[in-house]
């Protein structure tokens, strides 16, 4: 926790903050996906599973599940950049609480993005395993936040985030938001 409080005390220029956003993008446009490929592909012929069948309605749900997911993690890490001053690297934390854009529909908007964006690759990968390597991921991140996270924006933001979590989604979004 000590070196979270650390790297929110810094100020991060937004020339280094898009760096961050480079490499991390590398990471999760092109690595994680990559790997994800691959070892499913291994996984699945291990197993012996079958694909899941590449119907023209999987595909469009593949498709709008990547896009829809992809959208929304957009938008919530270019309004980390913009109005929080920081990242969703956990090194170049945002400097305030953000409550606006997607944060005002779920707390962590970016998550439920990226799972919605993986989710639609792994149909149009058309793997069983990819699904829950995926799956796995996502339930592992989620414990961080839970875990993690959450406990450390307590400390930086104190009452200020206690009220935004307690009115706030954790992960899904309510259908109307409180005016």
């Amino acid at each position: 926790m000590k070196s979270y409080q650390n790297w929110a005390r810094r100020e991060y220029s937004l020339k280094q903050r898009l760096t961050a956003l480079f490499f991390a993008g590398i990471l999760f446009l092109l690595i994680i996906p990559v790997l994800l490929t691959v070892s499913s592909n291994a996984v699945d012929a291990w197993l012996g599973l079958p694909k899941i069948p590449p119907t023209a309605a999987i595909r469009i749900l593949g498709v709008l599940l990547l896009a829809a997911g992809g959208f929304l993690a957009m938008w919530s890490i270019e309004t980390q950049v913009t109005v929080g001053r920081g990242t969703p690297v956990p090194m170049m934390p945002t400097r305030k609480v953000i409550t606006g854009g997607p944060f005002a529909w779920c707390r962590n908007p970016m998550t439920l993005g990226t799972f919605l964006a993986y989710a639609g690759f792994c149909l149009l990968i058309g793997s069983f395993s990819a699904v829950a390597i995926v799956a796995l991921l996502i339930g592992a991140l989620l414990l961080y936040l839970k875990l993690i996270e959450e406990k450390e924006l307590e400390a930086r933001f104190g009452a200020e985030y206690l009220e935004y979590k307690r009115v706030t989604p954790f992960i899904v979004p309510r259908l109307r938001r409180k005016i």
